[in-house]
């Protein structure tokens, strides 16, 4: 079988000869006459250009040089406001870190002459020469006009004064901070609200300012979005703590004296309005962000042509009237059009270099086509002050567009709105408009731009991605086009990551490379698939190949670690993790394997997942055999075997969602979902359900989460088989089995169809003789139709092929592999046909001689299957694993961690703030904050009450803490138990491993890594807190300050995360008492120790 199933995943790595660097080689060919590009202006376009530029100069027949009117290099002026989180330049650099003169080592590296704070002032087209305010002129042969532009201020009396600031640089929000504290500044408002506009509000917001949005349009985003769209974004704002004032007429800025001249400099002190009934708006400070203009004054002065409203005249190749002179950028005007958006600035930067290399350098391009701008595509996806904003296509049609049918999804409490326009015949998706949940925009997008016939009803695209049922991971299309957003979180483009992976070449780019220099997958973390795909893609461009080992402790992929278990003639000596890594790996293992280990042991052993350590092997929802939810709670799925339940069983799930207070949903499965229990309340909420009859549902784990069914012949007139029955003889033969992923199933009656089995992983439609067999298809974002592997069986062959084809793909599948992507790289059979016929002999005809092993291995399953809730629920052992803390009965209910509001007259938690806001991204005020703090050594429990080589938390005072029990290296740590990048209470669920020698754990819910010796986030910026451990005999002991000083930094209600209306914007994420105002409280199990001198 080995080898029949290895053929068709092999992988080949090809490493590219490192090459000479541009600054290297321009000392070899200095004989050479070059041609001198001159790039005026370094802002994000003419940066890129250069970047282009040197990519196509392989024979170094140019030098580059550029002029920069700040005192920085090019930095990414669309995440200007993240500029808060560090106070950092660098972090917003295009390149690399800044030097102390604002350069960046790929400037010398690229041997491009950079002229820092220095403006280009004057330029002869004649004599081709370009000179600077600092008087230096310098010859060029070409030159780009890359000067972007300047924001527009209304002509409103009362602009001059202090107070009164231009959203553009960071010289800009610098002095916008320094005055805010210089004048105290309390509330600002925003002249504004565009794009730019909202993204001012937000810089003002992070400066702990009461910020007003002033616009002078009826809503928000007028070029954007609609009346709808702007309904909801306002909600989200508001929620926030911002107020918005739309159709305002701004008549002046008002004086500390009252003036409202154009002469007075007395400092801002309010805004008035020539609205009737409008009073003044109290504000000590103004920021305009009302729009661009075309900084085109260069061009003018060299007599180059410009539009009658400002920007260069450019053509398709963005020549401009001047020979060899070039514009790209906001600058440009292009079909009497200016792109104010970096895409297409983008875009232009890419024509203009082919065009410069081949016409004017001399350097053979090999296109059968001349570049050409035409265009671009001006749909957005943004994250607008945390929330999604989207449009696409045509999404306000013009009133005689006669073409057009629309419809509307409008959920005030949620904050969601979508409008999609189609054609009038609902065949064609033309735009739309997505706010507050922006989750399918590639999907639609691509839909819009592509003009295909719609794939499905178009009523099924307007439902929001949040309200499509449980939350899972879903195999999304991979966008080839550059500018197709990846990352929303950090605005992190496929072009980016694709110049990011050219940049760090075959042998230096790999996930955690990608991620760290392109911020891509490091917000939410829900793109780093697509981020691992184009890595893939790219490398392979490049004559290289992603590596498919599971990590650095593996140099297998899952298939050929699964292919070398399986094939031990003693399955007791790789029964264990400890023994599967000193075999085939080394190190003590991470988040990425321990989970996939755990996975091929249970998939041939079977065991019960949480017994012999095998619990600290699990991922986040294994571990607590239920799904870790928003906040640290969980959810709970009890299993409805074709969707059948009782009246006693509704009742019961009823009883149990009120005793426990649970938010109660009916998943897109047949099940009822319980939402909210702490992880102390599974067991006795099991234990409830339990006497129902009601057992594990295994929606946590990577097996089969349902058989869907209809009600068959059993009730519908139209039935011809027992649907049902046969979908719960199907559910309880495989319920439990782990495998790659998940897994879905559905049985219907008729070809009607209703149970959807064909976009089931495997699906079974009834006929007058039996059923007809499918298999390999699945829903979601890219639904992939079912393949017809067999036709009118019976159920008992149904079930054989079922267990040779669910065998076939546990044994063969790499990591999180759902069967479609699965069955697609099988070879094709035989006889040609594809994968369906390849599946057919080695399932039906036995072509590989491995039926009997499939046969032997998926009854062991079912002859070995256990409800884990139920074994959990009887064992006073296992129920220990449950408890909150180990050194203390008492509990922190789940409203002492987060804020649950009210949604319909049930409870949820609040909304997670977006990244970079208050209770996000937590930092202590010191990394060193306890380092004058008495300590004494506080016995916090026993060595047997700590998993070995995993973690669990325990309660001091009114702080969480996390103590690792790191056997594998014979160590102990104790960390801080909130993640501080959501500030959930979580740590201690984490996985214990480490990356290259350094012991760390993973965050279950973002999968954030963090070291257990310093605190450092291994990929990031975040840190936690540590404290020395140690054992002395039995006993576990930490090193801690008394517990006020501990709460007052790390207690829980201090760090409880509020929904955002109750945070002060004013204040400190930080929310804690002063230590003498809190009263202590120690848990009566935890005994003090010994007390020692801080010297020791």
């Amino acid at each position: 079988m080995e080898d029949g199933v290895s053929s068709f995943m092999s992988h080949s790595s090809f490493v590219l000869p490192s090459s000479p660097s541009r600054s290297q080689e321009s000392k070899l060919f200095m004989a050479d006459p070059k041609k001198r590009v001159v790039v005026i202006g370094n802002g994000m376009v003419g940066q890129r250009f250069m970047e282009n530029i040197i990519d196509l100069d392989k024979e170094n027949k140019c030098t580059v040089a550029t002029f920069c009117e700040e005192k920085r290099a090019a930095y990414n002026r669309v995440k200007l406001t993240s500029y808060f989180e560090t106070r950092n330049p660098s972090d917003l650099s295009m390149t690399e870190e800044y030097d102390d003169d604002g350069k960046t080592a790929w400037f010398d590296e690229n041997n491009v002459e950079i002229f820092l704070n220095d403006k280009a002032v004057d330029m002869d087209t004649e004599a081709k020469t370009i000179t600077g305010a600092s008087g230096k002129k310098i010859d060029y042969d070409v030159a780009v006009l890359a000067t972007g532009s300047f924001p527009f201020v209304p002509p409103i009396p009362g602009k001059q004064r202090p107070g009164v600031f231009v959203y553009r640089t960071i010289e800009d929000l610098e002095a916008m901070l320094s005055y805010v504290k210089e004048n105290n500044v309390k509330s600002a408002a925003v002249i504004g609200g565009g794009l730019l506009g909202l993204e001012a509000a937000k810089a003002v917001a992070d400066m702990k300012v009461e910020s007003h949005i002033i616009e002078f349009a009826p809503i928000l985003m007028c070029r954007q979005i609609d009346q709808g769209g702007h309904d909801a974004l306002v909600g989200k704002i508001e929620e926030m703590g911002l107020k918005v004032h739309c159709n305002a007429r701004t008549e002046a800025f008002v004086g500390t004296d009252g003036s409202t001249d154009s002469d007075s400099l007395e400092p801002v002190s309010a805004l008035r309005f020539s609205n009737e009934g409008w009073d003044d708006l109290p504000v000590q400070m103004v920021v305009v962000s009302a729009g661009i203009k075309p900084r085109d004054e260069l061009a003018r002065k060299a007599g180059i042509a410009v539009g009658e409203r400002g920007g260069v005249v450019v053509d398709e190749q963005m020549r401009t009237s001047a020979k060899d002179v070039y514009a790209i950028g906001e600058i440009a005007l292009y079909n009497n059009f200016i792109y104010g958006l970096i895409a297409p600035g983008y875009d232009m930067a890419g024509v203009a270099a082919k065009v410069v290399a081949a016409d004017d350098i001399g350097i053979p391009t090999d296109q059968d086509e001349i570049p050409a701008f035409t265009g671009a595509d001006l749909s957005t996806k943004l994250k607008l002050l945390g929330c999604d904003v989207a449009s696409f296509g045509v999404n306000q049609p013009k009133p005689d567009d006669e073409d057009v049918s629309t419809m509307s999804w409008n959920d005030c409490a949620g904050g969601i709105y979508r409008k999609l326009i189609f054609n009038k015949a609902g065949t064609k998706l033309r735009g739309g408009i997505l706010v507050g949940d922006a989750g399918d925009y590639t999907k639609l997008h691509k839909l819009a731009m592509s003009g295909a016939e719609l794939p499905e009803n178009p009523a099924v695209l307007l439902t929001p991605t949040s309200a499509r049922g449980q939350q899972e991971e879903e195999e999304e299309e991979i966008p080839m086009d550059a500018n197709a957003m990846i990352c929303s979180c950090n605005d992190v483009s496929r072009g980016t990551i694709a110049a990011a992976v050219a940049e760090l070449g075959v042998e230096g780019a790999n996930l955690a490379a990608v991620k760290k220099c392109t911020r891509a997958g490091t917000g939410c973390g829900g793109c780093e698939p697509q981020v691992k795909s184009i890595l893939g893609q790219e490398l392979e461009k490049l004559g290289g190949s992603l590596s498919n080992h599971l990590c650095e402790h593996f140099p297998y992929s899952r298939q050929e670690l699964m292919a070398k278990i399986r094939l031990e003639e003693n399955l007791s000596d790789v029964d264990s993790f400890e023994k599967i890594i000193a075999k085939y790996g080394s190190g003590d293992g991470c988040e990425n394997c321990k989970p996939v280990v755990a996975s091929i042991l249970a998939s041939l052993v079977n065991d019960m997942i949480l017994d012999e350590g095998r619990d600290a092997l699990q991922d986040t929802n294994d571990r607590a055999l239920a799904n870790m939810q928003r906040g640290g709670t969980y959810s709970v799925v009890p299993r409805v075997p074709g969707g059948e339940l009782t009246p006693d069983q509704l009742i019961a799930l009823g009883e149990t969602a009120k005793k426990f207070n649970l938010y109660t949903k009916i998943t897109g499965a047949q099940r009822v979902d319980l939402f909210g229990a702490a992880k102390y309340q599974l067991p006795d909420i099991w234990e409830d359900l339990g006497k129902a009859g009601l057992e594990s549902g295994h929606a946590y784990g990577k097996a089969l989460r349902t058989v869907k069914s209809c009600v068959g012949s059993t009730w519908c007139r139209y039935g011809v088989q027992d649907s049902v029955s046969f979908a719960v003889k199907v559910e309880n033969r495989y319920k439990g089995i782990r495998s790659p992923h998940k897994m879905k199933s559905a049985v219907s009656g008729c070809i009607r169809e209703c149970a959807e089995a064909q976009g089931k992983d495997f699906g079974m439609i009834a006929t007058e003789n039996g059923y007809n067999l499918y298999v390999g298809g699945n829903g979601g974002a890219n639904p992939v139709h079912a393949e017809l592997l067999a036709s009118d069986i019976d159920e008992e062959t149904v079930l054989k092929y079922l267990d040779r084809y669910i065998m076939y793909y546990i044994l063969t599948a790499e990591k999180l592999e759902r069967t479609a992507p699965w069955q697609r790289k099988l070879p094709s059979g035989k006889n040609g046909g594809g994968p369906i016929e390849h599946l057919k002999e080695v399932i039906i005809e036995d072509s590989l001689g491995i039926c009997d092993e499939l046969d032997r291995r998926m009854q062991h399953l079912v002859d070995t299957y256990h409800d884990e809730w139920a074994e959990v629920v009887k064992d006073p052992e296992k129920r220990k694993k449950f408890k909150q803390f180990v050194n203390t009965d008492e509990n922190q209910t789940r409203q002492e961690t987060i804020e649950f509001v009210d949604m319909r007259g049930q409870l949820r938690p609040a909304d997670w703030p977006a990244d970079g806001q208050a209770q996000t991204n937590w930092k202590a005020p010191d990394t060193d904050v306890f380092s004058r703090s008495e300590k004494s050594w506080i016995k916090v429990g026993e060595t047997t009450d700590f998993p070995v080589n995993a973690a669990s938390a325990i309660l001091y005072g009114d702080t969480q803490l996390a103590v690792f029990n790191n056997q594998k290296k014979g160590e102990w740590y104790t960390t801080q138990n909130m993640c501080p990048h959501k500030q959930a209470f979580v740590l201690s669920q984490g996985i214990v491993g480490d990356s290259n020698g350094t012991p760390k754990v993973a965050c279950p819910l973002h999968k954030k890594t963090f070291s257990l010796e310093t605190g450092n986030e291994l990929d990031g910026d975040l840190q936690i807190l540590t404290f020395d451990t140690k054992v002395e005999g039995n006993d576990v002991l930490v090193y801690l300050p008394a517990v006020d000083e501990v709460d007052a930094i790390l207690g829980t209600k201090g760090l409880r995360v509020l929904k955002s209306d109750c945070i002060n914007l004013a204040e400190d994420a930080i929310k804690v008492k002063l230590a003498s105002e809190r009263k202590a409280k120690v848990p009566k199990t935890m005994l003090m120790a010994k007390k020692e001198d801080t010297q020791d």
